[in-house]
């Protein structure tokens, strides 16, 4: 993947290869590209996201592995890369977000968050001593702005997106939703969207279906009571089989 004569310059995340080029920050996207597949779609009335939970063994509890996690009241993230990464910035985001409210006495926008998490993704590209946050995360929520939808890199930067996917075949799915997508979509159609580009995964595709629920994990927000909610196994299971 990086050419022989350019390995010396991973050595430090301060230093630029002859390219431009940070070798520690696209070695932390590598670690993003490995992990479990995690997608969002944004309806007109709502955001859905979906992951793929993997099992680092035979005797793990499935149930004590998240994918997908709350932020506050009106935000959700989804992971792919390294939890542990993931489990520092989501405390921070939890505490800026209340931050905002004691205050503004307002929630926080969901733009502001994610430029706050980027924030502090990009400081970890420019100091030595420190290496890059091995993880991306997909932030939805509905603001002011109505349904938002983002995703954040481990260099710091960020975009909004109509359909997004991060982690492994992210960009098998990526065609997928630029093919299915319409901007009029509704929550419910969203749903099954994001999940259909969730099960284009080989992982998902080679397994039946009542497995297949115990490792997928579905959130989802409405404009109508802006609550994002993580949706038990059994309404997993239901959604899974009408699909």
């Amino acid at each position: 993947m990086f050419p022989t004569q350019s390995m010396g310059y991973d050595r430090a995340i301060t230093v630029f290869s002859p390219e431009g080029r940070l070798y520690q920050v696209e070695y932390a996207t590598e670690a993003v590209r490995h992990g479990p597949l995690a997608v969002g779609v944004k309806a007109v009335d709502g955001v859905v996201l979906a992951g793929e939970k993997r099992s680092p063994h035979a005797l793990a509890d499935l149930d004590t592995l998240k994918k997908l996690l709350l932020i506050d009241d009106h935000i959700g993230t989804a992971i792919a890369g390294l939890h542990a990464d993931a489990r520092k910035l989501i405390d921070q985001a939890r505490v800026q977000s209340q931050i905002n409210r004691l205050s503004y006495d307002e929630p926080i926008s969901i733009q502001s968050l994610v430029v706050n998490i980027c924030d502090t993704k990009q400081q970890y590209t420019q100091y030595g001593g420190v290496r890059p946050f091995g993880v991306s995360l997909l932030v939805a929520g509905v603001d002011d702005h109505g349904p938002q939808l983002y995703t954040t890199d481990p260099s710091g930067s960020f975009w909004g997106w109509k359909a997004a996917a991060i982690g492994k075949e992210a960009d098998v799915v990526r065609d997928f939703f630029s093919e299915n997508y319409k901007n009029n979509l509704k929550l419910e159609a969203a749903q099954t969207l994001a999940l259909k580009g969730l099960l284009r995964s080989e992982d998902l595709s080679s397994i039946d279906s009542a497995e297949r629920a115990k490792t997928i994990e579905i959130g989802k927000i409405s404009t109508t009571d802006n609550m994002f909610r993580i949706l038990a196994q059994e309404e997993v299971e239901t959604i899974l089989s009408a699909l």
